[in-house]
C-alpha cells in the first residue's frame, strides 16, 4: 500500500507537470477584454494537482497517511479482478467508439457497468443507457456545437432523427 501511493503520487505529478506545459501553449493569463485564456483553466487546474501530489509524497514521507503505513499489498485478488473488469469495459468502450459511435459505445459500457457490474436493476440499467447518451448528444452536439465520433455508416439513421431534432 505504502509503494502503491507513492507510486501514485509520482505519476499523477507526471501527468501534472505535462499538462502544464501543454496548457502553456495557449495564454494562461487573463486576456483584456476578452477574459481567461485558453489554457488557464488546464494549466492551473494542473498546478493544483501538482501541489496535491506533492501534499501526498510529504505525507508519505512523514508515515501521517494510512497508506503510507500500511504493510497491505495495494490490490488483493478481488481488486486486481475488479480492475481488469472495469479497465476491460473502458478499453471496450474506447474501441467500440469508432465502430457505433460515441453515445453508442457509452450507452454499451453503462449497460456493462450498472447492469452487469453494479448489479442495478434493469430498469435503472437501460433508462440510464437510454437517457444519458441522448442528454450527452444534446449537450455537446446541440448546445455547444461539438462533433463527436460518429462511428461507421450505419448509425448514421440515429444520427439523422438527432439532428432533425435540433435543427
Amino acid at each position: 500500500m505504502r509503494l502503491g501511493e507513492i507510486i501514485t503520487a509520482g505519476v499523477l505529478a507526471l501527468l501534472s507537470i505535462y499538462l502544464m506545459v501543454k496548457s502553456s501553449e495557449l495564454e494562461i493569463g487573463y486576456i483584456s477584454g476578452e477574459g481567461p485564456g485558453g489554457g488557464a483553466w488546464p494549466f492551473w487546474l494542473s498546478a493544483i494537482m501538482l501541489i496535491c501530489t506533492g501534499v501526498i509524497a510529504y505525507n508519505w514521507y512523514k508515515r501521517t497517511s494510512p497508506p503510507s503505513q500500511s504493510t497491505e499489498p495495494l490490490l488483493d485478488r478481488y481488486g486486481w479482478m475488479m480492475l481488469l473488469k472495469v479497465g476491460g469495459g473502458l478499453f471496450l468502450f474506447i474501441a467500440l467508439i469508432d465502430v457505433i459511435s460515441m453515445y453508442g459505445a457509452m450507452a454499451v459500457f453503462l449497460i456493462y457497468y450498472v447492469g452487469f457490474l453494479g448489479r442495478h436493476s434493469w430498469f435503472l440499467t437501460l433508462s440510464l443507457a437510454i437517457i444519458l447518451p441522448i442528454v450527452f448528444f444534446f449537450f455537446f452536439e446541440g448546445l455547444m456545437r461539438i462533433t463527436m465520433p460518429k462511428g461507421l455508416p450505419f448509425t448514421e439513421p440515429f444520427f439523422n432523427v438527432m439532428y432533425e431534432i435540433i435543427y
